[in-house]
């Protein structure tokens, strides 16, 4: 069967491999769609999870199918049943992340389903191209309860790739309605409106700062009022946007940090001690996996999955995601019933 798999730093292939061998606590599912995602870029670059390991890495962690076979010891699933696979953590071993499986691939070995978390079944009325998108929800979800948000914050989302739209849209279904998305792409900046942000703001056409004076009042500060916005999401992966928040947030302000940084920033603990700044990273999921299938099923976010492409035209989907990323969430579709 074809696996999508890293050899080397830029070198990704669509390899032909042999069919997986489950044991009696696994299951295989039949992938319907997988979503690309941001980190899959990085891997590529550095030609795997941390650099070359001379074994080639499959790709894919954002999954949904049909199971297609179940071991003897695996309780509560059975042939047919639509899925979302969980990716994994240290504890449950990864897919797609470092590890010997991966989702860009018609049949994804599940290990350990027998010890539960792997696979959580879809909700009727969801489709299955929407439920893939419920891993990077719940990235974008654990973001904004790393950042504390409470009622009445005002709050600033930095990119607005899929991890920046599903936090924007968990604010807004957690009823925190004054909420300012920043992106370069006005394609990303109209998904964001569209869920229902306050506002966008390109911060390369006006001066971010002042803007979000305007749009959050100011509190005041020894060297000059600052915006009133309490709480901020960093989902861009720009370097500027950590020293930006530091020398430009109101005292007590809150950042999570869920986008990828693998260079050293500069950091000013001069200002973290006298603004009493709160600097949190956002890494994985809620305590709740499901929940980001639950926030699916109340509110629809399928604006958000704005390309699709089959697994043969996976190098096309990294083209638009390495090059203008003026797009949403972009799906890979496998052929199962979505």
């Amino acid at each position: 069967m074809q696996q999508v798999r890293i050899h080397g730093p830029f070198d990704v292939r669509l390899d032909e491999v042999g069919a997986p061998r489950p044991g009696p606590r696994d299951a295989l599912v039949r992938i319907a769609a997988c979503g690309v995602c941001g980190s899959d870029l990085k891997y590529i670059e550095m030609g795997g999870l941390m650099g070359p390991s001379g074994t080639p890495m499959p790709l894919g962690h954002e999954a949904a199918g049909l199971v297609e076979w179940v071991g003897s010891e695996v309780a509560g699933f059975a042939v047919g049943d639509r899925v979302v696979v969980h990716p994994g953590n240290d504890e449950l071993g990864r897919i797609g992340n470092g590890a010997s499986e991966g989702a860009l691939t018609p049949s994804l070995l599940v290990r350990e389903v027998a010890r539960g978390g792997r696979l959580f079944r879809v909700p009727e009325g969801l489709s299955l191209e929407i439920a893939a998108f419920a891993e990077p929800l719940a990235v974008g979800m654990h973001a904004v309860e790393q950042a504390e948000v409470k009622p009445g914050d005002k709050v600033v989302v930095f990119g607005c790739g899929s991890i920046g739209l599903a936090a924007v849209a968990t604010l807004l279904d957690r009823g925190i309605d004054d909420v300012v998305a920043v992106d370069l792409s006005a394609r990303r900046r109209d998904l964001a409106v569209g869920l229902g942000a306050r506002a966008a703001i390109d911060p390369v056409a006006e001066d971010l700062w002042a803007r979000l004076a305007t749009l959050h009042g100011t509190v005041p500060f020894m060297f000059g009022p600052a915006p009133a916005t309490r709480a901020y999401i960093e989902a861009s992966g720009a370097p500027s946007v950590i020293k930006e928040f530091m020398d430009h947030a109101a005292p007590h302000s809150r950042l999570s940090v869920v986008a990828l940084h693998y260079k050293p920033i500069s950091t000013s603990f001069l200002m973290i001690l006298m603004k009493q700044l709160t600097i949190r990273g956002a890494m994985e999921y809620p305590a709740r996996f499901e929940d980001a299938l639950d926030l699916l099923v109340r509110r629809d976010l399928s604006s958000i999955v704005t390309h699709r492409f089959p697994i043969d035209g996976f190098g096309e989907a990294l083209e638009l995601l390495r090059g203008s990323k003026d797009c949403g969430k972009v799906m890979i579709t496998l052929g199962a019933a979505c």
